[in-house]
């Protein structure tokens, strides 16, 4: 009995460091970020009513759009920030939002420069609604993993964002736009960071 426990001990342990070994060096899969995301991420697309009508449709819309913000400054972050493509990078960031504010994306690049992140992915993405006086407020909940520039993972946060639809009419049709109203606002995320298993 005792050698079987001795055993299965020395399973259990060998699996452990195996596992540790494997978090310690995981990857980012995505693509490179390049000038072909700033073409994409320009935050001009609007959607019709039927295409916002199931909650799957504005997760999936929700997502990609987060991911556009992220992917956006994980270019600027990696720049100087000061030449004229750092601009335009920029100019497309502040796209996303309704009001031009540069406060808008402190926290977020903030975070990024203190960790040096170079790449993003959003994961486990939910959509909520809340009701506030007599406002709807539209939020998104995700995980967002951060790796650094030889695609190696720094570590997994969990951000908030509060976003919002605008109608944008076009021919006649009901259609909306897509705008975040805040964005990291450190007040309102719940932080869970998780760091790879040493």
């Amino acid at each position: 009995m005792k050698n079987q426990n001795k055993f299965y001990w020395w399973v259990l342990s060998l699996s452990m460091i195996i596992l540790g070994f494997i978090s310690c060096n995981k990857k980012y899969e995505g693509e490179e970020n390049s000038l072909e995301t700033i073409r994409n991420a320009n935050n001009n697309v609007s959607y019709s009513k039927t295409k916002l009508d199931s909650l799957q449709a504005t997760n999936v819309i929700t997502s990609q759009k987060v991911q556009d913000l992220l992917d956006l400054s994980t270019l600027y972050t990696s720049g100087n920030k000061d030449t004229e493509i750092d601009s335009v990078i920029y100019t497309q960031m502040q796209a996303h939002f309704l009001t031009k504010d540069s406060n808008n994306l402190k926290p977020l690049l903030k975070e990024m420069d203190s960790l040096k992140v170079r790449f993003a992915k959003v994961n486990n993405l939910t959509t909520s609604k809340s009701v506030i006086d007599k406002d709807t407020l539209d939020f998104a909940n995700f995980d967002v993993e951060y790796y650094d520039n030889k695609r190696t993972y720094i570590t997994t946060v969990n951000r908030k964002a509060q976003y919002m639809l605008k109608a944008s009419p076009v021919k006649f049709q009901k259609e909306f736009k897509f705008y975040f109203s805040n964005f990291y606002k450190k007040d309102s995320d719940t932080i869970k960071t998780t760091k790879p298993a040493l």
